[in-house]
């Protein structure tokens, strides 16, 4: 039901954001301040230190109302970032719709990991699957100029909204999308050529804990791209197949993981060929990223 504002509280940035960030509160929502100064700002079009400054500025009509509308949707536990239809990741923007999966900070580790390790390669082929937004491959190559790149993902929907990220972003002319699943539309010659480096946040939490997430992520987020349906290593199990046959010899596998399945990941990476395991953990301490290095003995 959306909130009512009340009666005859005047229209000004103050004013909204007091309400808004009451009504917030009330219903137990974290970080309730933050997020109704970043739709309101959104709403009004203007800098949300603004907001701050000149609380007494009045806000059209029709701005409140779309503000209104934007807390009501909050309130029903839609994120931030899909509200707004974007989220900041990394150095850019990125469009995100209902078929990806929203980007989350986290994920930055797999991007900061990548863009060492590309230092290895004179001009690094890049292949992501399970692209999403397209938010990993392309803050790869906005920060690795010589970097080419293929995102990979099962749904028509995410795979076009990567390209709309790729087109905004000024990448479209390095990394190429298809639609896929796994390698089946992948050409012989892609397949043949390889890659330098491979990357994947794949959905790894498994079902029995998908109960158990926030609604914001559990009700927003589609449901393939979070879970495999089962024990949450599926998608390791096929993806370090996968890595053994298009990693280049001594080229790079990294990917995102949950909490505790390092162990799970780190076996199945070495039964494929590649040794030099590591991992990296994210900014919360919890092992985030696993990496491998292709045996130049290992599997073809």
């Amino acid at each position: 039901m959306m909130p009512h504002r009340p009666e005859h509280a005047p229209d000004t940035l103050g004013s909204l954001m007091a309400w808004a960030v009451a009504t917030l509160r009330e219903a137990g929502t974290e970080n309730a301040r933050l997020d109704a100064r970043i739709l309101l700002s959104e709403a009004c079009g203007v800098d949300a230190s603004r907001i701050l400054a000149w609380p007494e500025d009045r806000v059209m009509p029709e701005n409140a109302q779309q503000f209104r509308a934007m807390i009501a949707r909050r309130l029903a536990h839609e994120p931030v970032s899909r509200i707004l239809g974007k989220r900041d990741f990394w150095r850019h923007t990125f469009k995100v719709t209902e078929d990806t999966l929203d980007p989350r900070p986290d994920s930055e580790t797999l991007v900061e990991w990548t863009i060492e390790c590309a230092g290895r390669f004179d001009a690094p082929q890049i292949i992501d699957f399970g692209t999403g937004t397209g938010c990993l491959i392309l803050s790869v190559l906005g920060d690795v100029p010589a970097a080419r790149g293929l995102g990979v993902d099962i749904s028509a929907g995410a795979v076009a909204c990567a390209q709309e990220n790729a087109v905004a972003l000024g990448l479209a002319a390095r990394c190429e999308f298809v639609v896929s699943d796994w390698m089946e539309n992948l050409s012989q010659e892609t397949i043949a050529s390889g890659f330098d480096i491979m990357i994947s946040n794949p959905p790894y939490i498994a079902h029995h804990e998908m109960a158990g997430l926030a609604p914001d992520v559990r009700e927003y987020d589609p449901y393939g791209a979070l879970s495999d349906g089962a024990d949450g290593l599926g998608a390791y199990r096929i993806l370090a197949g996968v890595a053994a046959q298009l990693v280049r010899p001594g080229g790079q596998v990294i990917f995102e993981i949950g909490q505790g399945q390092e162990d799970a990941v780190r076996a199945l990476l070495i039964q494929h060929g590649f040794d030099a395991i590591a991992d990296r953990r994210d900014l919360g301490g919890i092992v985030r990223c696993v990496s491998g290095q292709k045996n130049d003995n290992g599997p073809a």
